[in-house]
């Protein structure tokens, strides 16, 4: 981000956060729908960041630490998000944040697996692990961006990981029930 936006913004001029709100929405929004896994919920919890974002932006010291300032305030409005609706995850689907691309029926599976197991986690650690491997963050970066510890990091990225690889042994070991015709 441009610092120097950031910190006209900062300072209250609203132009400035108008354009820094539209360069971030597309990288916020992303990480919102894949830790929600539901595009309205993500777009609702995008708004209230964008809204807390523009309340707080003139405590944040550092203009260089937006980025992950900014993931942590989405992150946040995801879990309050998910509180508030008290229901779990959609399990299907990428709500159309990726582009269609042809797939042969192994891959196909291979993604629906996955999807159906990362809807089995816990928003903290889809959250870790969107931070990780779809925005390329170190542990170092999402650590900060999340006010957590290196250490809760690794753990939370331990357990998702643990978690679904369960999820796909456990969808593996599941009989398959073909409904009989009468």
């Amino acid at each position: 981000m441009d610092r120097t936006l950031i910190e006209r913004a900062r300072h209250g001029d609203r132009d400035a956060y108008a354009s820094l709100a539209a360069q971030a929405s597309d990288r916020l929004f992303a990480v919102a729908l894949r830790v929600l896994r539901d595009p309205e919920a993500a777009q609702d919890a995008l708004q209230s960041a964008l809204v807390q974002i523009w309340r707080d932006l003139p405590s944040l010291r550092d203009p260089d630490l937006f980025d992950g300032w900014s993931y942590r305030v989405v992150v946040n409005c995801c879990h309050t998000a998910r509180r508030r609706a008290g229901r779990p995850a959609a399990a299907l689907g990428t709500g159309g944040a990726e582009p269609a691309v042809a797939d042969t029926q192994s891959s196909l599976a291979t993604r629906d697996e996955l999807e159906r197991a990362f809807a089995r986690l816990t928003v903290e650690q889809r959250a870790v692990l969107v931070l990780l491997y779809y925005r390329g963050l170190s542990v170092a970066e999402i650590a900060a961006a999340l006010a957590l510890s290196e250490g809760t990091v690794k753990s939370r990225l331990h357990a998702a990981r643990r978690g679904l690889r369960a999820a796909i042994e456990a969808d593996a070991r599941m009989p398959i029930v073909a409904e009989r015709t009468a």
